[in-house]
């Protein structure tokens, strides 16, 4: 059977599902203030697979969210990916997490802006039409009143952002999903199966997540 395992850790959601044929039937993932990656991810992994009623030797492959995101995050879920396709010795998917999070939003017209919080005012954001293609590629921006000024259409807003942008993201046709808030392992399976299907799979051996920005260590408290 053609079982995927993703893996979703790009952000505050760790987030495994178990898909079969692009379908997910069995997702665990909590998203908590402060990251519980580390701890979380093995073991939800192990409860997935136990509700599928499956073992690792039936997957076909692993799907790992790619980024942008957290720079912690995303090395906990790559190097999970990386080990368990190296023990299986089967294919890595890697899967944009900004496509996954805009995936999420089901809307027929306009077009749908994934964010992820990049600090202060600044995001990591793509631009998808209602059919999911991207029409602009991803960027690091920050965000003011003039962001996103050029659309005329409906721009649906998805991700953690809300917050900070709605205050600035005033334009009438500009729509927040709040309840989307975070990518889940459980919109990657029709995308990671399509890839799988497509043989787009990555070299397990030096894939590396894309950060978008390079790694800064926060100030010591001492």
């Amino acid at each position: 059977m053609p079982f995927i395992l993703n893996i979703e850790t790009a952000t505050k959601n760790c987030s495994v599902s178990i898909a079969k044929n692009g379908e997910t039937i069995v997702c665990k993932e909590t998203a908590e203030e402060g990251y519980s990656h580390a701890e979380k991810l093995h073991v939800f992994i192990e409860e997935v697979l136990a509700e599928a009623g499956i073992s690792v030797q039936d997957l076909i492959a692993i799907a790992v969210s790619q980024g942008p995101g957290s720079y912690t995050g995303l090395r906990i879920g790559v190097s999970a990916a990386k080990g368990l396709c190296y023990a299986l010795n089967i294919p890595l998917i890697a899967v944009d997490t900004l496509q996954t999070l805009a995936s999420q939003a089901n809307v027929s017209d306009g077009k749908i802006i994934p964010m992820i919080d990049a600090r202060r005012m600044e995001v990591y954001s793509a631009v998808f039409n209602a059919n999911l293609e991207v029409e602009r590629p991803i960027e690091a921006e920050v965000i003011t009143e003039d962001s996103f000024s050029s659309y005329t259409e409906t721009i649906y807003f998805v991700g953690d952002c809300a917050d900070k942008c709605k205050t600035v993201l005033t334009k009438g046709n500009f729509v927040f999903l709040e309840e989307i808030k975070y990518p889940s392992a459980a919109a990657m399976s029709k995308i990671s199966y399509d890839k799988y299907q497509k043989s787009d799979t990555v070299d397990v051996a030096y894939f590396e997540p894309y950060y978008l920005k390079d790694f800064m260590a926060p100030p010591s408290k001492k």
